[in-house]
């Protein structure tokens, strides 16, 4: 295969202000029709190309070809010498992957990456190739949850191949961005790929707000006594855990971008769009450290909350006890008090001839006498003891 050059055209004389479709009230720059314009890519997708969820060539910033395969896609760049292909691919095969790796010359590492997932976003570049590795996120109002994907973009003189793993992001709403602007698409690969980097970065803006909200109602909850909010409290820092992985390394990402600008030749109008998502993302990674911190303290002061609910229970079940401690005593004071009187009775009331003192005619008086001075006796024993 001829090696394609690095086309990079002149910066057009007007140029468009954000990677967004144009304001209401303006005019966007005019497009000729596609020259073989197709069907929808869902349409011309066949049963065995799943994967292959939209494949285009362009040229000038417009499309000229939607093939519907690799092979077509391959082909029709090769017809379109100064041509860019925007291949998009949902969990390819390793037959797919193995196949753009030969055409375009992708290195083995990156497509064995792309192939595997499970990988933390980073930048690395083989050649005239750059691989990047991003981690979109959506929030899912439904579940209260922060869903992820995983998305592996190949980036070279002449074609831009994205490797979705996970339903976000939606790159379908940025290719349809970038052809409304055939100007900004003209830049090449590169632009694309800012206009992806701008979509994942501007996908956190509404995660950002559903976390605010639940740690707005995590924080009613704690101080309600909820007994649920310390499993809630939990899953989501585990969340947050999950959006600093995906935030914090794409910081220098893109950092790393802006220090090649000199090098590589970046267009000045490029340079302005990766610095305003570098300021995004630096924003974004603060809020997300904010709320990691923010859901410690909670967490802190939920657990605070429980000690002082259970020290008190404890100090409810002491005094109710210590209560009823009090009338175990008063209880038995007066049982033994009783108890005096009780057995002498009981003895002198057995119906025997040889008792000692049976006959004794003080033994009446005795009697009652013994057993009142028994009963006083306890009686000041137990009342000095505060049992009484």
């Amino acid at each position: 295969m001829p090696e394609r050059p690095d086309r990079r055209p002149s910066p057009p004389a007007k140029r468009p202000g954000r990677l967004r479709p144009s304001a209401p009230g303006t005019t966007p720059p005019a497009a000729a029709p596609p020259a073989a314009a197709g069907p929808s890519p869902a349409a011309t997708v066949p049963p065995d190309h799943r994967s292959l969820i939209d494949s285009a060539v362009y040229r000038d910033g417009l499309r000229v070809a939607s093939p519907t395969t690799l092979a077509d896609t391959f082909r029709r760049l090769r017809e379109q010498p100064d041509g860019m292909a925007w291949i998009g691919l949902h969990r390819p095969t390793e037959t797919e992957l193995h196949s753009l790796a030969s055409e375009f010359n992708l290195h083995e590492l990156a497509v064995e990456d792309a192939l595997e997932a499970h990988q933390r976003p980073k930048l690395e570049r083989y050649g005239d190739t750059l691989f990047v590795v991003l981690r979109a996120a959506r929030y899912l109002d439904a579940l209260e949850e922060v869903d992820f994907g995983e998305l592996h973009v190949f980036v070279g003189p002449d074609f831009l191949i994205t490797v979705r793993h996970g339903g976000a992001p939606d790159l379908s709403s940025v290719r349809r961005r970038m052809e409304e602007n055939p100007e900004l698409l003209s830049l090449g690969p590169e632009a694309a790929l800012y206009a992806i980097l701008d979509a994942v970065v501007d996908g956190y803006a509404p995660v950002v707000a559903g976390v605010q909200t639940d740690i707005d109602e995590i924080e009613t909850e704690v101080f309600r006594g909820d007994p649920e909010v310390s499993r809630r409290i939990y899953e989501l820092s585990r969340e947050m855990v999950e959006f600093q992985r995906a935030t914090r390394p794409l910081v220098g990402m893109l950092h790393g971008l802006m220090a090649g600008f000199a090098k590589y030749g970046t267009d000045e109008e490029l340079q302005r769009y990766l610095r305003d998502v570098a300021d995004h993302v630096t924003h974004t990674s603060e809020r997300v450290d904010g709320f990691r911190q923010a859901l410690t303290e909670i967490l802190t002061v939920n657990a605070t909350l429980v000690s002082q609910q259970q020290n008190a229970e404890m100090r409810a079940l002491a005094e109710a006890g210590f209560e009823q401690n009090e009338e175990i005593k008063k209880i038995s004071s007066w049982a033994a008090i009783l108890f005096a009187p009780t057995l002498v009775g009981t003895i002198y009331g057995m119906n025997f001839q040889d008792m000692p003192e049976l006959k004794w005619a003080g033994g009446y008086p005795f009697a009652i006498l013994l057993m009142a001075v028994v009963c006083v006796s306890l009686y000041v024993i137990f009342k000095k003891r505060d049992w009484l």
